[in-house]
């Protein structure tokens, strides 16, 4: 089973032909809405993939929180523990440009409102993969990698977005997934020394003696144990929309290793999804199904 604790969002997305410098407006080609939040995201990834999800979060009492949800039902992930709050749906606000980069501004709402005392309701178990991320609060996130720990399940950390309070968390998930921008920003608070990111990746794991994944976009990703490092490729793409890579990748990632796939093959096959997820718009919609990724997999080896 993956637990995932954290957010649910509806997504608002503007496509522009550029993306606007500080104080200016620029006009919009498109408007749609879509499921969204970095722990939804996550979680529809991992059920997509094959895994078998719970869903610990919570949305608002209006008309989003409907559309929040709705992939996630037709995913069959497991809502019974998505509690309903007063205040409104988490909404993120999405400006997408014509090469596929992207700006945005999350307001928290109902993610505000999991607090460390529903933890309880993840029922945590042995040997389960418990996912987490930053758009819940910090409270949260620590008070469910210590359950995780305590129970015996493994955590995967994104710490996505970047909180310089959150540094201190790194080093109690089993697992810490970062851009490359987040790690290098984390390197500075923990005061991470090595002459590259490599280097610094290295001193983290064995000092912690936790993995820590660093994704590079279309460069791929970099992985460090304590015991060895691997770098994996992305597919050969040209983005349409980066918005749901990263969510995709963390929620491949952790059914691959529900299913205890070597680390290898699991970065492989997640840093594959994430790069499919740049081919179509929006998070949610354009994360790929298992057999799409095994798919590409299969015609990236053959050729």
């Amino acid at each position: 089973m993956i637990t995932v604790i954290g957010s649910i969002n509806l997504d608002l997305i503007v496509t522009v032909e550029r993306l606007p410098a500080p104080g200016e407006t620029v006009p919009g080609s498109t408007f749609k809405t879509a499921p969204g939040g970095k722990g939804a995201n996550q979680a529809l990834a991992a059920a997509r993939a094959g895994a078998s999800v719970r869903m610990v979060g919570a949305v608002g009492k209006d008309a989003f929180a409907g559309e929040a949800l709705a992939l996630l039902k037709d995913g069959k992930v497991d809502l019974s523990a998505v509690a309903e709050a007063a205040t409104a749906t988490g909404t993120a606000h999405i400006l997408v440009g014509a090469d596929g980069e992207n700006v945005i501004a999350v307001v928290p709402g109902a993610n505000e409102t999991v607090l460390p005392g529903g933890v309880a309701k993840a029922a945590l178990g042995q040997g389960d993969i418990v996912l987490l991320q930053h758009e819940i609060p910090l409270a949260t996130v620590e008070a469910a990698l210590d359950a995780a720990a305590a129970a015996g399940s493994v955590s995967i950390l994104n710490t996505a977005p970047f909180r310089a309070d959150a540094a201190g968390l790194l080093a109690k998930a089993n697992y810490v997934v970062a851009n490359e921008t987040e790690f290098d920003l984390y390197c500075e608070a923990l005061a991470l020394e090595g002459a590259d990111r490599p280097a610094r990746m290295k001193a983290f794991a064995v000092a912690t003696g936790r993995t820590i994944i660093v994704t590079l976009g279309g460069e791929g990703v970099l992985a460090a144990t304590p015991e060895a490092f691997l770098s994996v490729p992305a597919l050969k793409i040209t983005p349409l929309d980066t918005v749901g890579a990263g969510d995709t990748f963390c929620g491949y990632l952790a059914a691959g290793l529900a299913e205890r796939l070597p680390l290898g093959d699991a970065l492989r096959r997640a840093a594959v999804a994430g790069s499919l997820a740049c081919l179509k718009p929006g998070a949610q919609p354009a994360i790929p199904l298992a057999g799409e990724v095994d798919e590409a997999i299969a015609t990236a080896m053959a050729s």
